[in-house]
């Protein structure tokens, strides 16, 4: 599965054939296995940097990299942990600005296993310790680290004391974990996942977010006065108007910045929120210019990114080709929102535990066509999960070269898992 990757190292490889044969045990959830594996590892996370935590639906790994590419701009040196990975597993422990290296890599996830191979971890579980290991070790201005399923019983979830939260937007999505039957849970669905997101909220650092209908407001007030952390909510305590450019304020003052280099409205709505994280903490300092400097600079691979002419763009001609990993209902309707008064090819791979619907229903008025193409190593959807004039193709080389020649743009999309293959395909392998 590409959750686990392959590597051409072979003492890599050799770990990440140990990582894949790991599994949740049936029925277990909680932190109590992570907390006493990063014990067994000397309590790494506990001797971080000042570090940002951030969850979302969606936009929570854009806001990552907008933080990440600010705090460097003023000249920080940044540890950042992302997910999941396209193409290699290294793409999930960035030190310093770099990739993490093979040599590295073998040997934390070897001393990670090794301490918690009676404890039976999970993947994420031995990844998040590798993360705290490696960024406890490795000396850094600022941490900045993404929450990767929910947040209360995510694996990251064990930091103590952050120099700040953040939490993007709120969605429907993994649904068999984040809406399963609890007491003392929220019923409510938006609700539910608010609550979730907002179990990384704690006091006394600051969370930041954007806002949201009432019942997903009010599970963040509660969890915020429950953990006596500050609560700086989009609308109330900050603000932003998106135009030409970012017309950002707050209790400091107002700043007009750039849009992000990254196409899309909703990277523009990112970008305000990291923005808006890095104004309402105290413990880094970060300029206006070097908050406008990030935004410059910025990039994000399979997030409406542009394809460049290669191996396997060639096979669509002159035409654009763009790259989005979104597969939930609010990813559909920002790149709808992109791609708004334009026809366009769709390309679509999704796995079969997704809404087949939630990207094509957005995009409706600007479909010409549908070919559904498999996800490798994936059960995924067929073509008349999309519709019926929906058609099949063997890989998203074959449905390039059977487009009609009438030169509208493409959009790869569905799926994150889809994306690695396209950018491993097209040699544009993120570093």
């Amino acid at each position: 599965m590409k959750d686990f990757a392959t590597s051409e190292d072979p003492r890599v490889q050799a770990q990440l054939d140990r990582l894949a044969a790991l599994s949740i045990p049936q029925g277990r959830l909680g932190l109590e296995t992570i907390h006493a594996l990063l014990e067994r590892l000397g309590d790494p996370h506990k001797r971080l940097p000042p570090t940002f935590h951030v969850a979302g639906t969606n936009g929570k790994g854009s806001t990552c990299t907008y933080l990440r590419f600010m705090l460097e701009a003023q000249g920080l040196k940044v540890h950042a942990a992302t997910k999941p990975h396209l193409v290699r597993y290294n793409e999930r422990i960035r030190l310093g600005g770099k990739l993490i290296s093979d040599e590295m890599l073998a040997d934390l996830l070897r001393e990670v296993l090794d301490a918690g191979e009676d404890l039976s971890p999970s993947f994420f579980e031995v990844t998040t310790a590798a993360i705290f290991l490696a960024f406890a070790r490795e000396p850094a201005d600022a941490c900045v680290i993404e929450v990767g399923l929910g947040g209360r019983l995510d694996a990251t979830n064990v930091i103590d004391h952050p120099a700040a939260c953040g939490i993007a937007t709120l969605g429907i999505d993994h649904e068999a974990f984040l809406l399963r039957p609890e007491e003392g849970a929220p019923e409510e669905p938006l609700a539910r996942i608010a609550f979730e997101k907002a179990g990384i909220v704690r006091g006394p650092a600051p969370v930041v977010t954007l806002a949201y209908p009432e019942s997903a407001t009010l599970e963040i007030e509660r969890a915020a006065l429950t953990a006596g952390a500050p609560l700086h909510m989009r609308g109330r305590d900050w603000d932003a108007a998106v135009g030409d450019v970012i017309e950002y304020s707050d209790r400091h003052g107002e700043l007009v910045l750039p849009l992000p280099t990254l196409p899309g409205t909703h990277q523009a709505e990112n970008a305000a929120l990291a923005v808006a994280i890095l104004r309402h903490q105290d413990q880094v300092t970060v300029s206006p210019e070097a908050l406008a400097d990030g935004l410059r600079a910025a990039h994000w691979p399979a997030r409406l990114q542009h394809l460049s002419s290669g191996p396997l763009t060639r096979h669509a001609g002159a035409r654009e080709v763009w790259l989005d990993g979104g597969h939930n209902p609010d990813a559909g309707v920002a790149i709808a929102r992109h791609f708004a008064g334009q026809r366009l090819h769709l390309v679509i791979g999704m796995l079969a535990n997704k809404d087949p619907r939630a990207l094509v229903d957005p995009l409706t008025q600007s479909i010409a066509s549908i070919r559904a193409v498999p996800v490798p190593g994936h059960d995924c959807h067929g073509p008349a999960s999309f519709g019926a004039s929906a058609l099949a193709a063997d890989s998203v080389a074959d449905a390039l070269t059977n487009l009609p020649d009438d030169g509208l743009p493409v959009l790869i999309a569905g799926s994150l898992y889809l994306a690695g293959v396209v950018l491993e395909a097209n040699e544009e392998v993120p570093d």
